[in-house]
């Protein structure tokens, strides 16, 4: 593992633990070279999933994008983060074991629109304005008036 302080390639594994949600392992390590510490987290990957985006562009499933878009949505909501934990590791386990090595990225935000629905309300909607591409206030409103309907928060 290549240290993030002085990039030199040997680094000592000082601590291993399982994660809460048990979904990862968490070592501490620490570099050979400059004596630097660090965490860093390793997790199960069980086959390589290519993402098919709404214009025909394919690239690799990336956790980490998923991670960045439900904490924007969640962001100053009072979400702990392993419950948002939880929801990325389910939907990357979802992807993952479909059996399909091409998913298409509106699988995938669809499943990020069901988790949200579940945790928060303004969320979702966060996150809805985005991924359905809320042009107008209109859309914001009549949107919202159909969560406040099913009984969000």
């Amino acid at each position: 593992m290549r240290c993030p302080f002085c990039a030199h390639d040997d680094s000592q594994v000082k601590d291993s633990r399982p994660t809460e949600d048990n979904t990862s392992i968490r070592r501490r390590r620490q570099c050979e070279s400059c004596g630097g510490r660090f965490t860093t987290f390793e997790r199960v990957q069980l086959r390589d999933v290519t993402v098919v985006k709404t214009g025909g562009k394919r690239e690799p499933f990336d956790r980490a994008k998923i991670e960045q878009a439900i904490g924007l949505a969640c962001r100053k909501r009072g979400i702990e983060q392993e419950r948002i934990d939880q929801l990325v590791s389910g939907i990357q386990r979802q992807v993952e074991t479909s059996g399909d090595a091409e998913v298409p990225s509106s699988r995938i935000g669809g499943m990020v629109m069901d988790g949200l629905r579940q945790i928060d309300s303004v969320a979702y909607i966060r996150f809805a304005s985005v991924y359905r591409d809320f042009s107008e206030a209109r859309d914001f409103e009549e949107f919202a008036s159909q969560v406040r309907d099913v009984g969000g928060d």
